[in-house]
C-alpha cells in the first residue's frame, strides 16, 4: 500500500509542478493557477519561517512514506529528487534550488499579471 501511495505522490507532485509552471497560459486555468501559486508561496515562505525556506507539506508526507519504504539519503526537495532520478546525475542542490526559485518566481509573476488583468477587465465592465 505504501508503494502505491509513493507512486501516486510522485505523479501528483509532478503534475503540481507542471501546472505551476504552465497553468497561467490558459484562461480557463488561471484562477486555479493563482490559487496553487498562493498555496505554494505560503508553504515556501510562511510555513518556511518555522519549517525552513522552501518547505513543502507534500514533500514532507512523501519523505515520510519513502522512509517507511527504506529509502535513504533523501534530498531536501522533491525537485532535486526528481532531477537526480531523471538525469541519473547528482545535480548540486544549490543549482536545483536556484532554478526552481527562478521558475517559481516567473510563474508567480505570470499569476499576478493575469490576476491584475482580470481585475482590471472586471472593473472596466462596471
Amino acid at each position: 500500500m505504501l508503494a502505491i501511495a509513493d507512486i501516486l505522490l510522485n505523479v501528483l507532485h509532478t503534475l503540481i509542478i507542471l501546472f505551476c509552471l504552465v497553468g497561467w497560459a490558459w484562461k480557463r486555468t488561471r484562477v486555479a493557477h493563482f490559487i496553487l501559486v498562493a498555496f505554494i508561496f505560503a508553504s515556501w515562505f510562511i510555513l518556511g519561517i518555522w519549517k525552513g525556506l522552501g518547505y513543502c507539506a507534500l514533500t514532507d508526507l512523501q519523505w515520510h512514506i519513502k522512509t517507511q519504504l527504506s529509502e535513504k539519503h533523501l534530498p531536501n526537495s522533491f525537485i532535486k529528487y526528481a532531477v537526480d532520478k531523471i538525469s541519473g546525475v547528482d545535480v548540486p542542490a544549490s543549482l536545483v534550488d536556484k532554478v526552481a526559485m527562478v521558475c517559481f518566481l516567473a510563474a508567480t509573476a505570470a499569476a499576478v499579471v493575469n490576476f491584475l488583468s482580470f481585475w482590471k477587465a472586471k472593473r472596466a465592465l462596471r
